[in-house]
């Protein structure tokens, strides 16, 4: 997560091609080539900006004060409306479902149908063969930017033959295009993760009991935690077997960017005129954005086992 002070788009710089040439010098005469390209354009992202009320009427604040109070309805409304905003979010980000109050914010799942085609990562096609979303104003196989197609594998439907083989496949591309860092996290659907615990199972360590801390056992892959999530995209969503699986994700490419002063801000209560009621807004404003999308992977069709 990155914050932002403000301005009316968020732009992230790319380069787009190489800024000047080689000259080899055989004599040392040679002239140097000063030939040189601007290698700069600006991926530029739209904010999007949600708000969400809390409520509160007089009776209920009358009702619920003092030792005789059953519940505190404000801090009970807040933590719900924070966790709708949490889910509808995550489900927008992975899965690009979010609703319409919700599609100004970009999503990973590049293949939902409904268009304009604008997710980080295709699914189904590699490189300029055949990926053509467009990213922050930039399509993929219009403007030769380095790092801009995201990697894939598809599974072919056996996570047991293909599924660790994939994700070590797309492991070592994305690492070997990534300009910083290695994968920060593997996120999966439930039948991804099921299937990934299911393969290790027979390399699982068992320890004597009295050696647990008590915590949760994490599962990772090549040092990078993996998480299961409900709002992985599936095949009701995407093209025939084109659900995502597994995203490997490297944040140095993937950012969520945040107005340091609409993180979840919360504005005071205020009356609402011709009634009892008071209210307060929850206000978030963000985005995804992406500045490298080769360092990206996707392993597709891997939810049978």
């Amino acid at each position: 997560m990155e914050y932002e002070d403000g301005g009316i788009k968020i732009q992230r710089p790319l380069a787009i091609s190489e800024h000047s040439s080689i000259t080899q010098h055989s004599t040392g005469y040679e002239p140097t080539n000063l030939a040189v390209n601007d290698v700069m354009q600006p991926a530029i992202y739209g904010w999007a900006d949600f708000s969400a009320p809390v409520l509160i009427t007089k009776k209920e604040e009358l009702e619920n004060q003092s030792e005789k109070a059953i519940v505190k309805i404000v801090e009970a409304r807040m933590r719900n409306v924070m966790g709708m905003f949490r889910r509808d979010i995550n489900r927008q980000i992975l899965a690009g479902v979010g609703g319409s109050s919700l599609s100004l914010l970009n999503t990973l799942n590049g293949e939902y149908i409904a268009p304009p085609n604008t997710g980080f990562f295709e699914h189904g096609v590699a490189d300029a063969t055949g990926q053509q979303n467009t990213i922050g104003g930039v399509q993929k196989n219009v403007v030769d930017v380095t790092g801009w197609y995201n990697r894939f594998f598809n599974a072919g439907g056996a996570f047991s033959t293909n599924g660790i083989r994939g994700m070590q496949q797309l492991y070592t591309e994305t690492n070997s295009r990534a300009p910083d860092g290695q994968i920060d996290c593997v996120i999966m659907s439930e039948s991804g993760f099921a299937n990934y615990k299911r393969a290790l199972f027979t390399q699982e360590r068992w320890v004597d009991e009295k050696a647990l801390d008590g915590g949760r056992m994490a599962l990772l892959f090549a040092g990078a935690p993996c998480e299961q999530d409900v709002a992985m995209p599936d095949a009701t969503i995407n093209n025939s077997n084109l659900a995502a699986t597994a995203y490997l994700i490297n944040f140095g490419g993937v950012k969520l960017i945040t107005h340091k002063d609409a993180d979840f801000s919360v504005s005071p209560f205020e009356h609402i005129t011709g009634t009892t009621a008071r209210a307060a807004t929850v206000y978030w404003k963000g985005q995804l954005v992406a500045d490298h999308l080769g360092s990206q992977g996707v392993l597709v069709n891997g939810d049978a086992y």
